[in-house]
């Protein structure tokens, strides 16, 4: 579906956005505004990365939003975000994208309290627009980080949390690695010749998105971390304590080993005192190894 949203006559430039565009379409939008058909047949990836690529008279953009449907054990580029690919030159700005964006409906809403004059403008608001969809997971995976955090320092006796942990990381990595991706685009906006306060605005918004998703992913491997230090923590002080109990009963049992044999000719089992003896002696043992853990202070 094609939507013309600006009028070259009307509005200084021409802004048309193109969903779901059929192969008809693309065909025709490729010779009215001269496209390369390698860039053509990077719009039909679902899956591709951000890039950024300046032709003779036009640049095009691949840039990747967040999606709100963000299921809790998505951890793949197509579950997380959504792509949007952009044509513009000094003349136009062609937004290209397989599912309806309510970004676009933003833009353009902004669009009649504060028009642009250029397609540089439009570009800028653009992409500080899909900078903003990062905004909301980012609260949400600083909400997850706490509870998980929460759950390793105060309830360790809790259900399993690795495979929680799993995914959130996968998630912080997978977006931090979208925003990387993504800095051509921003330097290219923003950059010597056509930099303005705005273009600044929005590579100041994309490192403050950067720098938080790097904080968060370095939270969770330190998380991940603790974890397993406390996981193996407590399975040392399990075998510990394994140990504590078989070293007591280990000459306890060599004594009744020696006394369970049934040889004929063993003197001690005539003696009327044998059994209480030998029961005094076990309490001794264990008496002498309880003062010697004592000592050691491994009790």
């Amino acid at each position: 579906m094609i939507n013309q949203i600006a009028d070259s006559a009307l509005n200084g430039l021409e802004w048309i956005d193109i969903t779901a565009p059929t192969e008809e379409e693309f065909k025709e939008l490729a010779q009215k505004y001269n496209l390369h058909p390698a860039l053509v047949k990077d719009c039909l990836q679902p899956d591709h990365l951000p890039k950024f690529e300046r032709m003779e008279k036009y640049a095009f953009i691949i840039f990747r939003l967040y999606t709100d449907n963000d299921l809790p054990e998505a951890d793949s580029i197509q579950e997380l975000t959504n792509k949007i690919a952009i044509f513009i030159s000094e003349e136009f700005v062609l937004t290209i994208h397989r599912r309806k964006q309510p970004l676009i409906e933003q833009v353009k809403d902004s669009l009649k309290e504060k028009p642009c004059s250029t397609t540089a403008e439009l570009l800028n608001i653009l992409i500080s627009a899909c900078l903003n969809t990062y905004e909301p997971p980012l609260l949400k995976l600083s909400k997850s980080i706490d509870h998980f955090e929460e759950v390793v320092f105060l309830r360790p006796k809790n259900g399993p949390i690795l495979k929680g942990l799993y995914y959130l990381k996968r998630k912080t990595d997978l977006l931090k690695q979208m925003l990387i991706l993504s800095y051509d685009i921003i330097d290219n906006i923003d950059d010597k010749e056509h930099g303005t306060v705005d273009t600044r605005d929005t590579r100041d918004h994309y490192l403050k998105l950067q720098n938080m998703f790097s904080s968060q992913s370095e939270n969770i491997n330190q998380l991940l971390n603790v974890y397993f230090s406390a996981s193996s923590q407590r399975t040392n002080e399990t075998i510990r304590i394994l140990t504590i109990f078989s070293v007591f009963f280990m000459p306890l049992t060599f004594i009744v080993g020696v006394y369970g044999m049934n040889f004929e000719f063993m003197p001690e089992l005539k003696w009327k005192l044998g059994y209480p003896g030998v029961m005094l002696l076990m309490v001794v043992i264990t008496l002498l190894i309880y003062i010697w853990f004592k000592r050691k202070k491994w009790l």
